[in-house]
């Protein structure tokens, strides 16, 4: 339908017109002082704060993309997955395979390797990781209920964080509310969707207190595809006094999720909705039980020149999954983060510089069992005693150079990650692997006015491999061991140059505040690790030598009234530089070949997506919404060999809503539409499977609904 230069000149020229088409406009120069926007669906870059780049800065003080994502922008949304509530931010690119429980988050390549959980990105949930101490993360603990906003850093984030080469992504519970209320919601929509749930809040001058509870069961589009959930999330917010804050965090899941499979292109032409058989005969599943405790203390002292916080907690994890063998794990971990800030000048020249460590130890027993249609059998295979362990320390100064306009960041991290497997069934295949690297990173941040920046910034990344990658396999050069001898870290160069700004001109009726954000990055990835299949079953390699370059525009115009459009854009072009691959065959025999000159597969080349939406207030206690929108996906390859490449597709959408307040009640109603054309597409790709079991069908037409009651104690 679509070709990568017609679509990349389109979205080029679309953004060039819009957004720098206001150059005869007279342009309101803000600073802190900036007007707020009635219109919630858009973030102020020269108010926002944020706290994911490890201190709090405005979005127009830092030298790359970072977005915040309010809980406004997507209240009448579906809140199931991740990809229902994060819709256009240019290139963050998501598959969702199974709800909120497997879905791939790939930002500028990293992450796109992952079969299974997210690899590449950080997550944290009020700054506490959710990735594990080998940076894998799953994210059912994440309530967009519970949620207010969602912190979004692009780009390499190595010399601030362990294993997150694309950046990263932190969930903030709700805890700013002016006063106690408690609010019933409800959800349901297609292939039996249902989602019930309570949230509360409780505000004091004292303390603030938040609690939300969520049950979720859904059927799924595809057989043996259900899944359920109760998940619960509590925030504390003390107010001690005298520049101090105490918080409290905490949260518990519990929940089941039944896993179709990938199919072969001739199973997916005949019905893209069925399942995998292999899967359905041995009831391929997971069950998650996890729980989490965290204490939050952050103090100012000295004038507020230094700055202390500590964020110590703990975590106790199950997790069951049933594969080839029925798995069981568990895991008990102990973590914390630390970090101190000072703010005071160098002569003339105001200047920030921080340093902090973190500290993550997770171990715990593994089992293997053999599998009897999704029963654990009575043959123990494996009992494996798995410690992960990651210590990082890391430093940030943020250094003024010119007139408050031209400013240095310089930022760099020390990471040691080790990985303990010891066998307590045969004990003579223990073994340990340890990888540790400096990952600095140089940026500069040039403010053309107090609303408009040019940012550019290298750094080095450091990614080492996961406990599940780590998997050693039939034909490594140790087969006796347990861990991988021949995987090691993944490494990169990464450089970028964009601009950011905010165009306002309350003078005009027409496009009176405008948005943007473009940027350019080359990205050289060294032993990237590659995903391949030995009979059915996924283990990891160092493949590749890739060269990555890429161009992400977005932005949001407000029209006119509560008229405004959304634009976010994605070019990929990565391609492998270097690639000697050695493929092993279900029969375990191996070739060998030449994959140089080769595309990564599922990335596609054009990420696009618009929308147009409509906001308006009837009366002070009545107010719509609607929003339709589309998403273009070029296609993307399945595999390295680039043997087979899946279609392009269009996806429409649409949402609407309404509040109405009767005194301290009030009620919130919504109801959306989501590929309304209904069109068959692949949703997910299985990468590099050796049985050519490479697709997954993403959601056909479907609906949803929702209504929220809330009572405000004011």
């Amino acid at each position: 339908m679509y070709n990568s230069k017609t679509v990349f000149y389109l979205v080029t020229l679309f953004f060039l017109l819009v957004c720098f088409g206001q150059s005869q406009a007279q342009i309101l120069v803000v600073g802190d002082s900036a007007m707020t926007k009635v219109d919630t669906l858009s973030y102020e870059t020269d108010d926002v704060v944020v706290t994911a780049t490890r201190v709090e800065k405005k979005i127009i003080d830092i030298p790359y993309p970072v977005y915040r994502i309010n809980q406004k922008q997507y209240q009448y949304a579906r809140k199931v997955a991740i990809n229902d509530v994060i819709r256009n931010i240019p290139g963050v690119f998501m598959q969702n395979r199974y709800g909120n429980h497997d879905v791939r988050i790939s930002i500028r390549g990293f992450g796109s390797r992952s079969n299974t959980g997210i690899r590449g990105v950080r997550i944290l949930l009020d700054g506490i990781p959710e990735s594990e101490p080998d940076g894998q993360t799953r994210i059912e603990a994440i309530d967009f209920n519970a949620v207010e906003s969602i912190e979004i850093v692009k780009g390499n984030s190595s010399s601030l964080y362990t294993n997150a080469p694309g950046g990263v992504i932190n969930f903030i519970n709700d805890i700013n509310f002016p006063y106690s209320f408690v609010e019933q919601f409800n959800e349901f929509g297609s292939f039996e969707l249902r989602q019930n749930g309570i949230k509360f809040g409780v505000r004091t001058d004292k303390y603030g207190f938040m609690g939300t509870y969520t049950y979720h069961n859904y059927e799924g589009y595809r057989p043996h595809s259900q899944d359920y959930w109760n998940i619960f999330n509590t925030k504390v917010d003390l107010l001690p006094g005298d520049g101090s804050n105490l918080q409290v965090l905490g949260y518990f899941v519990d929940g089941l999720i039944k896993l179709p499979g990938s199919l072969t292109l001739d199973q997916f032409n005949e019905d893209p909705y069925q399942a995998n058989q292999r899967d359905v005969n041995r009831d391929a599943s997971r069950v998650t039980r996890k729980g989490r405790i965290g204490l939050l203390f952050d103090t100012d002292f000295g004038g507020s020149k230094h700055q202390f916080q500590i964020l110590p907690y703990g975590t106790i994890k199950y997790f069951n999954r049933t594969a080839a063998t029925y798995r069981i794990i568990n895991r008990y971990g102990i973590g914390s983060s630390m970090k101190y800030i000072y703010t005071g000048p160098i002569g003339n020249l105001s200047n920030e510089f921080s340093v902090g460590a973190d500290l993550l130890y997770q171990a715990g027993p593994v089992e293997n069992y053999n599998n009897i249609g999704g029963t654990k059998g009575d043959q123990l295979l494996a009992l494996t005693d798995e410690t992960i362990s990651n210590v990082g320390f890391y430093f940030s100064e943020n250094l003024e150079l010119y007139n408050d306009q031209l400013y240095m960041l310089l930022t760099g991290r020390y990471d040691y990650v080790n990985y303990i497997a010891d066998d307590m069934l045969l004990g003579s295949r223990s073994n340990s692997r340890l990888f540790n690297e400096f990952t600095p990173k140089a940026a500069l941040n040039f403010k053309l006015t107090p609303s408009i920046a040019i940012y550019t910034s290298y750094g080095y990344s450091f990614d080492s491999p996961a406990g599940n990658e780590l998997d050693n396999y039939p034909t490594s050069s140790d087969p006796a061991v347990l861990l991988n001898p021949d995987l090691n870290a993944q490494s990169s160069g990464n450089f970028e140059i964009g601009i950011k700004g905010q165009l306002i001109n309350p003078d005009q009726n027409f496009f009176s505040n405008i948005l943007f954000e473009a940027t350019f990055f080359n990205i050289i990835v060294n032993d990237e690790i590659i995903p391949f299949e030995v009979y059915g079953e996924v283990f990891y390699r160092n493949a590749a030598k890739t060269t990555r370059n890429g161009l992400e525009i977005g932005g949001t115009v407000d029209v006119i009234g509560g008229l405004s459009l959304e634009l976010a854009y994605a070019y990929s072009d990565f391609v492998y530089d270097e690639y000697d691959a050695i493929t092993i065959n279900e029969d375990l025999t191996v070739t060998e070949a030449d994959f140089a000159g080769n595309v990564t597969p599922s990335v596609p080349v054009n990420n696009l997506f618009s929308a147009i939406v409509y906001n308006h207030n009837f009366s002070t206690t009545f107010n719509g919404y609607i929003r339709g929108s589309v998403r273009y996906i070029s296609g993307m390859y399945v595999d390295d060999a680039n043997s087979a490449k899946t279609e392009g597709y269009t996806l429409l959408s649409a949402d609407a809503g309404t509040t109405i307040a009767f005194g301290d009640f009030n009620i919130q109603a919504s109801l959306g539409l989501s590929n309304m054309l209904d069109q068959v597409y692949v949703g997910f790709i299985n990468i590099n499977s050796a049985n050519g079991q490479y697709y997954e069908a993403g959601e056909p037409f479907n609906w949803y609904a929702g209504l929220n009651l809330g009572y405000n104690f004011n």
